[in-house]
């Protein structure tokens, strides 16, 4: 029997919740690993003959981690797009330029 390692799609998501504060950039490595959990189970599906039923069950559960992470990630980067463009860059460029300030003291 084959075995499906869900390491990866949990080190995956779990970086991407931590990307998820820069900008939403988390989308970049929480949608890898979505498709690579996705990918899998199409596989085990395809041959469950081939795969445990346990492990099935746990890449389910990856999977699910993966989406939360991505969804959650998407609606941060887009209300940082949205942000972005519905404010006043020089009222943008003010706001970064205090908190600089702020924390340089």
């Amino acid at each position: 029997m084959k075995k499906l390692s869900t390491t990866l799609i949990y080190v995956l998501s779990s970086l991407s919740l931590l990307c998820c504060c820069f900008f939403g950039l988390g989308v970049l490595v929480a949608l890898p690993s979505f498709l690579i959990a996705n990918k899998k189970l199409k596989e085990a599906y395809e041959f469950p003959e081939e795969y445990d039923l346990d492990d099935v069950k746990a890449m389910k559960t990856a999977k699910t981690f993966a989406l939360v992470a991505l969804s959650i990630n998407g609606v941060w980067f887009l209300y940082n797009l949205y942000s972005l463009a519905t404010t006043d860059w020089d009222t943008f460029m003010d706001e970064i330029n205090s908190q600089m300030e702020k924390y340089q003291q």
